[in-house]
């Protein structure tokens, strides 16, 4: 319900402690006591309470939460999470639950409140993060900031708290999954009781583990300014998206790249005779009333100018395609990935039976995609965001040219249940390439949901299936 302004997109912080960090802090930025009103902690017990914490001090908190903006902004802090539904014991868990073997050991005492209850479950407005180093102290102090360090993170499976004289020991993966629990049956409702079991078993298991290749540098692609930039085209219908995301991956990778509607295929006003490589773009082309891409498919098949342009475009040989997504559904529909076989692969609604955004992985496998070919033995990051990816094969693996394959088994790391595991198709050429999850998407390193941390890269390595299309353009002559 409100919106304030993000001076660099890339400068987050997340609720995940880092095992070689620096020291945990915690400010009370409401400055008031530890109530329970209004807490969730009141409502498991049928309460309300009379008294409910508030901001005491507007101005310090305008100066707390500018502060902890300037260290951001400094790169000062690693971790961090407010203080919110739950109280503070269900921030100190959360920063320890979304890695393994992570925990941390914390004393409270000097918060001051002698009442372990209020001072776990009480949910003032505060915020709870660790530092680079510890230079974040003179910083804070300087600004006026009351501040307490709380503990360090470490390598385990026990969150470790003291108050005065009482402590307490949690045991991290057991509360995992209670706190996994409400989403669990959430779950059952929508993906069935199949799928919503092995998304609980797996959620845990399903590891973000990636392998880089070896020779990427991070950088973007350089290109030479006195060479003509060949020419692409972003093919779009009504109710796509991420056409822009596609165009700016394919412009940077070093192409000259034109905006073409249905409209214009329909109406003759492009053939694509002047063009090398196409993008068939995600989204949901005719608001998928008829299927996702249906519709799309039929503009094609029905429109003799249309059909013409892209059926020349395909019979060409010094032309590439991509398909994502909707564009993927689309160019399997109309049979252009395995044109010789008489059973045609089909894209199916997913098996958990929703519409299915995840940021996951894909394993790329050897393989002759023009595109991915360079990337093979690699293990990247993408996000996937469809209701009809599960591609169905009427014939065993080896009849495909499977290139990539969702990083793990199962769902939902593989949110969609394809045969084979499969991610990414390309024809027997290798020249064109259709795949579910969105590269144009994961361009860049802050795309991600999570990148390595020991990294600064100014792009994602799936750039480099858009600088090897414009390489094997060129060669074409």
């Amino acid at each position: 319900s409100a919106t304030g302004h993000c001076n660099d997109i890339r400068q987050t912080v997340v609720p995940i402690l880092q095992k070689n960090g620096g020291d945990i802090y915690y400010i009370n930025m409401s400055k008031d006591d530890f109530h329970l009103g209004g807490s969730s902690f009141g409502q498991i017990l049928n309460r309300i309470g009379s008294e409910a914490p508030t901001i005491v001090d507007d101005a310090y908190f305008k100066t707390a939460f500018n502060t902890i903006q300037n260290l951001i902004k400094k790169g000062q802090i690693l971790a961090g999470h407010d203080v919110a539904s739950g109280g503070l014991i269900t921030t100190l868990l959360e920063l320890c639950f979304a890695d393994t073997k992570l925990s941390a050991e914390l004393d409270l005492t000097e918060l001051g409140e002698a009442d372990t209850i209020k001072l776990l479950f009480s949910e003032n407005a505060g915020i709870v993060f660790q530092s680079k180093d510890a230079s974040v102290e003179a910083f804070m102090k300087a600004e006026g900031l009351d501040f307490v360090k709380i503990g360090t993170a470490t390598e385990g499976d026990e969150l470790s708290i003291k108050n005065h004289d009482e402590t307490f020991s949690f045991d991290i993966p057991k509360l995992r999954s209670v706190w996994y629990e409400t989403s669990y049956l959430h779950d059952q409702r929508q993906s069935g009781k199949e799928r919503a079991a092995e998304r609980k078993e797996n959620f845990g298991k399903q590891a973000l583990d990636f392998k880089f290749p070896s020779e990427f540098t991070g950088k973007l692609p350089q290109i030479d300014a006195s060479k003509p930039r060949p020419k692409a085209a972003i093919i779009r219908e009504k109710g796509s998206n991420s056409e822009r995301e596609m165009a700016n991956a394919m412009y940077l990778a070093g192409f000259d790249v034109k905006d073409v509607h249905m409209t214009d295929l329909i109406s003759g006003r492009e053939d694509l005779k002047d063009i090398s490589f196409i993008a068939a773009v995600g989204g949901f082309s005719n608001s998928d009333v008829l299927g996702s891409a249906k519709g799309w498919a039929g503009a094609f098949l029905y429109n003799d100018k249309a059909n013409k342009a892209l059926k020349d475009f395909f019979n060409r040989e010094d032309t590439l395609s991509l398909g994502v997504c909707n564009g993927c559904q689309l160019f399997i529909e109309l049979g252009l990935i395995n044109p010789e076989d008489d059973q045609k692969p089909s894209m199916l609604h997913n098996e958990s039976g929703k519409f299915e955004c995840t940021f996951t992985s894909v394993k790329i496998q050897e393989n002759n995609s023009v595109m991915l070919q360079s990337l093979a033995g690699s293990t990247l990051g993408i996000w996937a965001a469809h209701g009809e990816g599960k591609f169905s094969f009427p014939h065993e693996e080896a009849h495909y040219n499977i290139v990539g394959k969702y990083g793990h088994e199962g769902y939902p790391a593989n949110p969609n249940g394809s045969h084979y595991n499969t991610a990414v198709l390309t024809d027997a050429s290798g020249r064109h390439l259709v795949m579910m999850p969105h590269l144009e998407r994961s361009t860049f390193a802050w795309n991600w949901a999570h990148y390595p941390s020991n990294r600064q890269d100014e792009v994602s390595p799936w750039i480099e299936g858009f600088v090897n299309a414009r390489k094997w353009v060129e060669k074409q002559g």
